[in-house]
């Protein structure tokens, strides 16, 4: 426990007190955000806000979990580290697109084809170390089986239906987290409470697992507390960038942290095998998405449109709701997913444990 709360302490300090020097050093650099003109007009005035504030995200929570270990002294763990290594490459991915958009000054960044062979690369890296790395009782830090609460037994990838799934994972939250990511910290504060729920997730299977004791509804997961130090250090991460990234915004965490946070996501219930539970936890970042999908469909289709803007929190913009109101009320519904998902996950214990 002291290793969870000493890592999100230091990502939450280091965070804080780093990403003023973000906002001055991009400032002069003039990496300043573009906005796309058939966006909500009310964000053009954001025009030339400081982005890529990823990067104070990403380096706390490197800084929380090292500081971590060092002062506790205890080594470091295969699943962590692969983890940090998914969240690091898409965060270098998201940086790319970033550049390019402030550098060109325009809203288009890396082209399709270029960020899908990033998030390629970022999957398929980690899809095969997660299989590879083994610990002494034969466990490695990912299972073929795609799991919900722990694994589905009778549903099985193999190794390399396991990797092309990692990536449509991977693809698929890291583009999530980023369409939610268009109102002031919208996207940090709803991340912050779902990594909140993987911190108490992953520190129950600890708590539970099957490797320290033989108890009825244990877990059999790899490294459980390490991961609950990467997940307490990206809170820490995500909450010290909110205190600047509130409306109205210093800084923007750009792609470097939205594509970096959506991948951290996917790893983290890879290694913690609740692959399905996260779509009940980051059940916001699940709408959006779908919101956008929704939007393309029926347009294709019926050459209508169902929402006045996609993602779906530009809806709301549209209809006269104030950006304060629908970022409180979309953590609001981020709060009750990562609720909701906490109770799904502590009542299917109860059952597998015969309570």
């Amino acid at each position: 426990m002291s290793t969870i709360l000493v890592a999100s302490g230091i990502a939450l300090l280091a965070s804080i007190l780093f990403t003023p020097y973000l906002i001055r050093l991009f400032t002069r650099q003039g990496f300043g955000q573009e906005i796309r003109q058939e966006g909500p007009h009310t964000h053009q005035s954001k025009r030339g806000t400081p982005t890529m504030g990823g990067v104070a995200i990403l380096l706390a929570m490197w800084s929380g979990y090292l500081v971590a270990h060092l002062t506790t002294r205890q080594g470091v763990t295969a699943s962590a580290l692969l983890v940090l290594l998914l969240t690091t490459v898409l965060g270098v991915v998201g940086f790319l697109d970033d550049l390019i958009k402030v550098r060109r000054q325009r809203n288009l960044g890396l082209n399709k084809t270029a960020k899908l062979v990033g998030q390629l690369v970022a999957a398929v890296l980690f899809g095969i170390l997660a299989m590879g790395f083994r610990d002494a009782d034969g466990i490695s830090p990912a299972s073929t089986h795609l799991s919900f609460v722990r694994d589905v037994a009778v549903v099985s990838f193999g190794v390399v239906g396991f990797v092309v799934f990692s990536y449509l994972l991977i693809s698929a939250w890291s583009n999530a987290v980023n369409l939610a990511d268009g109102l002031d910290g919208l996207a940090a504060g709803a991340a912050a409470m779902v990594l909140g729920t993987y911190v108490i997730v992953s520190f129950w299977q600890h708590t539970q697992d099957c490797t320290l004791q033989a108890v009825p509804g244990c877990y059999t997961v790899r490294d459980p507390l390490d991961v609950a130090v990467v997940a307490a250090a990206a809170v820490g991460g995500c909450i010290g960038f909110l205190w600047w990234n509130a409306p109205p915004a210093k800084i923007f965490m750009g792609d470097t942290g939205s594509l970096a946070i959506g991948g951290l996501l996917a790893g983290l219930s890879v290694v913690t095998r609740t692959e399905l539970l996260l779509v009940v936890i980051g059940g916001l970042f699940v709408v959006e998405a779908m919101s956008v999908v929704i939007q393309v469909a029926v347009f294709r289709t019926t050459r209508r449109r169902p929402f006045r803007m996609a993602p779906f929190h530009h809806h709301f913009e549209l209809a006269g709701w104030p950006e304060t109101t629908v970022i409180i009320r979309f953590w609001l519904l981020a709060a009750i997913c990562c609720a909701l998902g906490a109770g799904v996950f502590y009542s299917e214990w109860l059952t597998a444990a015969g309570g």
